[in-house]
């Protein structure tokens, strides 16, 4: 199933909101990095308060400010890019987008389990480590998953892990969420274990961490996932991720891949600091 290009589906969604956001003023300073702007919010009653973009748990406390930010000042693409290019995979495999059992990593407020929805595709699972987020899921996109758990996949229970792989993923996303610390390598591979082989990884990340001098880890990881036949990239498409407070485009990859065997644990130590 495609959907019609109309009106973006987050836009649609806003509209449910019962948001109090009248303006989005932004910092003056335009030498912060992506990690560090901050903008300042006036309220329908008059109000003021300054959040800062990756304090994602602020963010998400305040009904629409997500998505006017993220998406109608800055023109985030992510989640529906990120849809549609796996969407597009899996036909080329000639299968449906029904069959997927999806475990969406870094699920956030719920936006790429919307997409994932709409495109039906009947078992989706978020996690994600700020209870926040699965508050303003549950507030404004009820329904999108299965089951949403807060939860750190580095330090998984072992009861939480067995309900998850009563799931039996075949599909992991994870989007917008890699390479700043949100989601560390350690988080990603243990992600990737709870998918069955063969199965659909897509994800993104900001193109400068897939760089050889990256320190985050995750350009040496995928690297050695390749190299190692563990995954096998299928698409990888440079898109605009959004643009910054300054108007400046911000550069991510997509890459949807087929894990085609599972990551033993004992490789690991001897090719990454995952800590």
């Amino acid at each position: 199933m495609s959907v019609a290009k109309s009106e973006p589906l987050w836009q649609r969604r806003l509209k449910n909101i019962k948001t109090n956001v009248d303006t989005i003023r932004f910092a003056t300073d335009h030498d912060l990095a992506q990690n560090q702007e901050w903008c300042e919010v006036i309220f329908k009653n008059g109000t003021r308060r300054r959040y800062l973009f990756h304090n994602y748990a602020e963010v998400y406390r305040t009904p629409g400010l997500y998505e006017k930010l993220f998406y109608e000042r800055l023109r985030c693409s992510s989640p529906s890019r990120t849809v549609r290019l796996l969407e597009e995979l899996v036909h080329d495999f000639e299968l449906p987008m029904e069959g997927l059992r999806v475990l969406d990593v870094g699920a956030g407020n719920g936006m790429v389990g919307d997409e994932l929805r709409v495109r039906r595709v009947r078992t989706i699972v978020g996690v994600d480590i700020i209870p926040e987020a699965k508050e303003a899921t549950n507030r404004d996109r009820p329904g999108v998953y299965n089951e949403y758990f807060v939860t750190d996949l580095t330090d998984l229970p072992e009861h939480l892990e067995k309900r998850l792989r009563e799931y039996n993923f075949n599909c992991l996303t994870t989007v917008a969420a890699l390479g700043f610390g949100d989601i560390p390598p350690a988080a990603f591979i243990k992600a990737l274990d709870l998918i069955e082989t063969p199965g659909w990884v897509a994800f993104t990340i900001k193109e400068d961490f897939l760089h050889e001098r990256d320190s985050s880890g995750f350009s040496k990881l995928i690297r050695y996932l390749n190299k190692n036949e563990l995954m096998q990239v299928q698409a990888y498409r440079r898109y605009r991720h959004r643009y910054s407070m300054t108007g400046k485009p911000l550069y991510y990859v997509i890459m949807v891949a087929r894990k085609l065997r599972d990551v033993p644990d004992q490789l690991f130590p001897d090719v990454l600091d995952l800590r």
